[in-house]
């Protein structure tokens, strides 16, 4: 149950590493009674809560009393803080085999360890693998035990008997997604699954990692072999270890796998596409800044800033309104319009936490600009532009919140094809490999750089179904070495027809 407990919480994808604490220690007055209402309210961090109370001298019995759980789920997660205490005491030399062992079994990743001990991640992982800690991936047993099966559905686990039985075939492994949240959805697992399907009929066996059961990616005949892990550094090197892929695809899942590309391929991921350092100088705000400086494209004049007093005196030379956001991060988390500078610094607070130190990016807010969505792929050199799309509401609307239609209804041809013209400048220069996305904002007939995502986007469901064009599936094979002209794509396609997408809001869950 631990080591369960603790993967699905690094699973979600909310920062975590296992059992964080909420609450600094020692409690305060009005923090012991925010816990005990907590501990009395079901909600989504009530384990940790739960934990927190430990940490907080709260007895057994006392927790027991105020959350009504089951004692042995509480005795389960006073055991984890028990050995999280004990941990802290001790240093990473005094560490034997044996004890990392249990404390790998009990599900405290490699990170949470280095968190409780001061140290890196990097010198966990190396003195457990010095001792010859690797988990064993056991198979789903889709049949109760009840007769034999053999399933391609693994998971990992400081078992002792390893199921997974490699091949010698060639193998491309696609991160996956993770979990469905505001900002990331099932538009990526459509990547992810086009993808799969598109390099199996190339010859490739196909290995899927994620850990979201409600997606199609995780579907028992989408690929070759299904991993069922988080999407984290530790998780996903152990899997290439074993399996040893001739290439890793990180380009599908949206964010989440590109937060992971640089460290994997540190560690020896044969990452495929697009390089690490190229989507580096894409989600950087400071490095793509100087990129569009030397192509002379334009952006909203912006400057980049890494702490308050950094943003603050920035924003008096670009001006108000600003648009504020930080690096690698998706779905407009953490952007937002400041209109002065007492916003400005209440932003930043948050803003510099979720970037991880990268810069965060001030620009100044085009008001009554159009905003356009361009889906594009490239081999390297030849670039096809799979769609222009543009947005129903004025720029400053979050694309994946606004509607928008393909081709586009008010531009210019001449505008279409400035367009066209700074997509295969950006590709190109960034030595785009498979699929990406560039946002651009039209004011008074200028085109200004938004963004470059070089990944998959949102949009690429729908302007896949709009045009007849698989782009996730083009991609995949342009990232395995096939040429856009090997695969007949090389010209921009003319429309029939017009598409529009809207978004659609569950507005009766606010009702």
């Amino acid at each position: 149950f631990q080591e369960s407990l603790q993967k699905a919480l690094r699973s979600l994808e909310t920062g975590m590493d296992g059992l964080d604490p909420i609450l600094n220690l020692p409690l305060a007055e009005d923090e012991q009674h925010r816990l005990r209402e907590e501990l009395r309210m079901p909600g989504p961090n009530r384990l940790r809560y739960v934990a927190d109370a430990f940490r907080g001298g709260f007895t057994f019995e006392e927790v027991h009393r105020l959350s009504h759980i089951d004692p042995w789920f509480l005795s389960q997660v006073h055991d984890l803080v028990q050995e999280e205490q004990i941990v802290q005491t001790q240093g990473l030399e005094a560490f034997e085999r044996d004890r990392v062992r249990v404390l790998k079994r009990k599900g405290f990743s490699d990170r949470r360890l280095a968190t409780l001990l001061g140290v890196d991640e990097a010198s966990v992982r190396r003195r457990r693998i010095t001792m010859g800690l690797r988990p064993v991936f056991k198979r789903v047993d889709t049949c109760a035990a009840e007769f034999a099966t053999s399933t391609a559905y693994m998971y990992s686990s400081y078992d002792e008997e390893c199921e997974a039985a490699p091949t010698e075939r060639r193998k491309i492994m696609i991160l996956g997604g993770g979990p469905n949240r505001i900002g990331q959805g099932i538009e990526f697992d459509y990547c992810c699954v086009h993808a799969a399907l598109a390099l199996r009929e190339e010859g490739f066996e196909t290995i899927m990692v994620n850990c979201n059961p409600e997606t199609v990616s995780t579907d028992y005949d989408t690929s070759d072999r299904l991993y069922f892990e988080p999407l984290t550094f530790e998780d996903v090197m152990e899997i290439i270890d074993k399996e040893k892929p001739a290439g890793v695809i990180v380009q599908y899942g949206g964010q989440t796998p590109l937060k992971l590309c640089r460290a994997l391929e540190a560690a020896g991921a044969p990452i495929i596409g697009t390089t690490p350092d190229s989507i580096d100088v894409a989600e950087d705000r400071e490095r793509f800044q100087q990129l569009v400086q030397k192509l002379n494209l334009k952006q909203p004049p912006n400057c980049t800033a890494r702490t308050e007093e950094q943003a603050l005196s920035m924003s008096r030379t670009v001006g108000f309104p600003l648009v504020v956001r930080p690096s690698y991060v998706l779905g407009g988390r953490a952007m937002e319009v400041v209109f002065n500078e007492d916003d400005l610094r209440l932003y930043m607070t948050d803003a510099v936490k979720v970037s991880n130190d990268s810069p965060v990016l001030l620009d100044r807010f085009l008001d009554l600009a159009i905003e356009v969505d361009v889906d594009a792929i490239c081999d390297g050199e030849a670039v096809y532009i799979g769609g222009i799309m543009e947005h129903v509401e004025q720029a400053g609307v979050h694309s994946g919140d606004s509607g928008c239609s393909l081709p586009p209804n008010s531009l210019s041809l001449e505008t279409q094809a400035e367009l066209k013209e700074q997509t295969r400048k950006l590709a190109r220069a960034l030595s785009v490999v498979g699929l990406m996305n560039i946002q651009f904002a039209i004011q008074n007939g200028v085109v200004y750089i938004l963004e470059v995502n070089p990944r998959a986007s949102r949009t690429v469901p729908f302007v896949s179904k709009a045009t007849g064009v698989p782009l996730a599936k083009i991609a995949a094979l342009c990232m395995v070495g096939k040429t856009l002209e090997e695969l007949g794509r090389t010209e921009v396609p003319e429309y029939a027809h017009v598409a529009v997408k809207e978004s659609v809001f569950p507005l009766a869950r606010f009702s």
